[in-house]
């Protein structure tokens, strides 16, 4: 009888060794047609009925792992080892799992673990030596690493590994060459690939950078890693429009990540496409509301648009965040003089001067703002501080002198526009502004002077070309001011006090036909703003 019972036994065990078989071979055949579902269901399915309960926990663990549910094979790995605390698989699968998690700590007492049941297994070391240089223990770490190549001087893992913590201990070309050991042993380790990318990207050696990244995607072609590798390349020779293909592909694959939408907008917005720049920013602040930068950049984009009141919110926003920044309160400064928001602007400029004095265009910008709104005192203040920072300034003197002439002090204004225009002799507008005052100060020696230097520059604005003519008459010089009026109706055909003058030049100069046909185009001219026949510059607005 017992013999009979055995037998009856042994059948038993060799029917559930082939139920076994089976249920494993119907899940790994539906996991190689991409029903991985379908897979753990038949394993789990299994279970349930308790047959074969380890067995089927480690199979349903490893396929887990090919699909990356970690957390879900530690569960299987920790209920195997709740049966037998000594299976070694599970005790290193479990470690594999948690080091997958990021956990660490737990990690690395897992796989303490596992090196007491089995301690010449050799993947267990290499998950010691990886648990303890993400613990910052890099230099136990190295020695693991070293005794298992000195063992085994091809092992991948320990070259990787050791690889990676010479690169966290930023010895970058040491690590460089281990890593190119790994890809001479394997050219498809995406993690070699993606690290080296890294140790690119941090010594700017983009070719070494391009070169991973193409290889990275050919083998993975939704790569975080060689995307941004790509992306930076791209950006580094000034290629916008492959950065932004890049980088609107990692906003396809990681569409929660504000670097990749902020990326993607100064790409963009490089590129003059000012409003995608403006939708990626806006994507990138809905991400993270508290990046300062962002808003700036929007706001430009924004600007661009032209949706100004939108750009300064942008700006605003910016520098709610960070009151010190400084292109912020530029921008915003340029922007409320656009809007003709002149106390704004001089509020922000006052602000950037303050924070920064050796800010020169600041203060130049203060200058000009104060000078529009006519407080000609502190405008001059101003502008003798963008002197003091740089004395032959020829904006900075020239607005001096016409801060001076609006002030009612001519003399002060004619030195400094002389000033000016010694620094640069063929400024049209300093050779204008000055003529104008020569004219007020009744100088017409140097307004005609003036005027005569102005013609030879070919300035064609027919007001000034008509004060030539009005001083060339004045001075008998006749066919010097037919000429010069005659430039001016070049400019402004319907020019009145320019065809009367003409008129009387070409009289003067004893061509009467000429000179009845400039009166009667006059005479169909008149309008009431035509004028008093009196020199058209005045005073600089």
């Amino acid at each position: 009888m017992a013999n009979k019972h055995c037998h009856e036994l042994s059948r038993e065990v060799q029917e559930g060794k082939a139920k076994i078989s089976e249920s494993l071979a119907r899940a790994q055949g539906l996991q190689v047609e991409g029903k991985a579902d379908e897979a753990l269901q038949e394993l789990y399915r299994a279970r349930d009925r308790s047959e074969h309960f380890v067995e089927r926990l480690r199979a349903a663990a490893q396929m887990q792992i090919e699909l990356k549910q970690y957390e879900a094979a530690a569960g299987a790995y920790r209920e195997i080892l709740l049966l037998d605390d000594k299976i070694r698989t599970a005790c290193f699968g479990l470690a594999l799992c948690l080091e997958k998690l990021g956990r660490w700590e737990q990690a690395n007492k897992k796989v303490q673990r596992a090196l007491d049941v089995d301690p010449r297994r050799a993947e267990a070391q290499i998950g010691l030596a990886t648990c303890l240089l993400h613990l910052g223990q890099t230099e136990e770490a190295l020695k693991i690493f070293d005794a298992c190549l000195q063992r085994e001087p091809d092992c991948e893992g320990a070259l990787l590994g050791k690889a990676v913590a010479l690169q966290l201990d930023q010895r970058l070309e040491e690590a460089a060459e281990l890593y190119q050991q790994v890809l001479s042993l394997n050219p498809n380790s995406q993690d070699a690939l993606a690290n080296m990318i890294a140790i690119g990207i941090a010594k700017r050696a983009y070719q070494i950078v391009r070169d991973c990244s193409s290889r990275l995607l050919a083998i993975q072609p939704r790569s975080r890693a060689a995307l941004e590798g790509l992306a930076i390349s791209a950006f580094s020779t000034r290629d916008y429009a492959a950065a932004a293909k890049y980088c609107g592909d990692l906003v396809q694959i990681e569409p929660h990540s504000f670097a990749n939408w902020f990326n993607l907008g100064v790409a963009r917005q490089k590129l003059g496409d000012a409003p995608a720049a403006a939708r990626a920013y806006s994507e990138a602040l809905g991400l993270d509301s508290c990046k300062p930068q962002a808003y700036l950049n929007l706001g430009c984009a924004q600007q661009e648009m032209g949706e100004l009141e939108a750009a300064r919110g942008s700006y605003e926003n910016a520098l709610r965040l960070a009151p010190d920044l400084e292109p912020a309160l530029w921008n915003l400064g340029l922007l409320s003089e656009l809007i003709q928001d002149a106390e704004r602007a001089e509020a922000v400029y006052s602000q950037l001067v303050e924070r920064r004095p050796g800010h020169e265009e600041a203060w130049f910008r203060l200058a000009c703002v104060r000078l529009a709104r006519g407080d000609f005192e502190r405008s001059i203040e101003a502008f003798q501080a963008c002197l003091k920072k740089r004395s032959k300034w020829h904006e900075a003197l020239l607005n001096l002198g016409i801060a001076y002439w609006r002030m009612g002090d001519p003399d002060s204004a004619q030195g400094y526009l002389h000033e000016a225009l010694a620094c640069q002799p063929k400024s049209r507008h300093t050779l204008s502004v000055l003529a104008a005052l020569a004219i007020e100060r009744e100088d017409f020696d140097e307004a005609l002077e003036l005027h005569g230097r102005l013609v030879d520059l070919g300035e064609r604005n027919p007001e000034v070309l008509y004060n030539a003519g009005f001083l060339y008459q004045r001075a008998g010089k006749l066919e010097d001011a037919a000429r010069a009026y005659e430039k001016a109706l070049a400019e402004r055909p319907k020019f009145r006090e320019a065809l009367l003058n003409l008129g009387h030049s070409y009289r003067s100069l004893g061509r009467d036909e000429e000179a009845q046909a400039m009166w009667l185009k006059a005479v169909e001219a008149a309008s009431p703003a035509s004028g008093t026949g009196q020199p058209a510059i005045d005073r600089p607005q």
